[in-house]
């Protein structure tokens, strides 16, 4: 979801005039609260001020989107792919409440954090076989993929036996940020690589089942541990990268 492409041509046009662009990004957040509310119905903890705390976040995540989108999206329409990557926000929000009431991981966990997984791949082929292909597009879902690592690396820290390693799974994306701010050679923009999304695919898959606390503790530790290397090794590669051609 790099290129960008122009708008398709067709029924489309006259459907984004009827609807504006922040129509349809209130519609698709107003699912996106929808789909919390199933995640609570579905057993995930967490109180009424919890969830209000989670859907208040979600909401204001999907205005700053909007503000992004205005700015920075060259398309009319949100189109299926966007609307697929909010779902997953709503899904990485509804996972707020049970780790602010201290039920972390477990099954829930694991099946919300496996179907935000799992939808990873959709939005990017959606977007390709739509025309609506974007550079917009992949940053939303490069960063909700890293919110939704830190929170899940966040549950296993608080819910397993796994120890502070597992934010190695976590906070390392945002490390780079914060890095990138002191090297503004970090900023560069990084050549397309099958690794990348190999390892990031790796590193949500762990921690997904990580969540399931039945998983013997050595073995968890042992997983976190391999996958926290993998991802440490696939960002230093990109550094060496950034810094070999400044």
């Amino acid at each position: 979801m790099c290129a960008t492409r122009p708008l398709m041509s067709g029924p489309a046009r006259p459907a984004a005039r009827m609807f504006p662009l922040s129509l349809q990004v209130v519609a698709c957040a107003m699912a996106g609260l929808a789909v919390m509310q199933l995640c609570r119905l579905a057993g995930a903890a967490g109180d009424a001020a919890d969830w209000w705390i989670a859907q208040a976040l979600y909401l204001a995540g999907s205005g700053v989107v909007l503000m992004m989108m205005r700015r920075f999206y060259p398309f009319s329409r949100i189109g299926g792919c966007n609307a697929v990557t909010l779902m997953r926000a709503a899904l990485l929000a509804a996972l707020l409440p049970p780790l602010l009431a201290g039920n972390a991981a477990g099954l829930t966990v694991a099946i919300i954090g496996g179907v935000a997984l799992a939808l990873d791949g959709v939005d990017g082929w959606m977007a390709r076989r739509s025309g609506l292909a974007s550079a917009f597009g992949a940053r939303f879902d490069m960063e909700v993929d890293a919110a939704l690592a830190l929170i899940l690396s966040l549950h296993v820290l608080s819910g397993t036996a796994v120890g502070a390693e597992i934010l190695l799974l976590g906070l390392p994306r945002y490390l780079f940020v914060a890095a990138a701010a002191l090297w503004p050679v970090l900023t560069a923009a990084l050549p397309q690589r099958f690794r990348r999304k190999l390892i990031c695919v790796v590193q949500l898959a762990t921690l997904v089942l990580l969540q399931l606390t039945a998983l013997p503790t050595d073995l968890a530790i042992l997983l976190a541990r391999l996958a926290g290397a993998a991802l440490l090794w696939s960002f230093a590669v990109d550094i060496r990268w950034l810094m070999r051609h400044a």
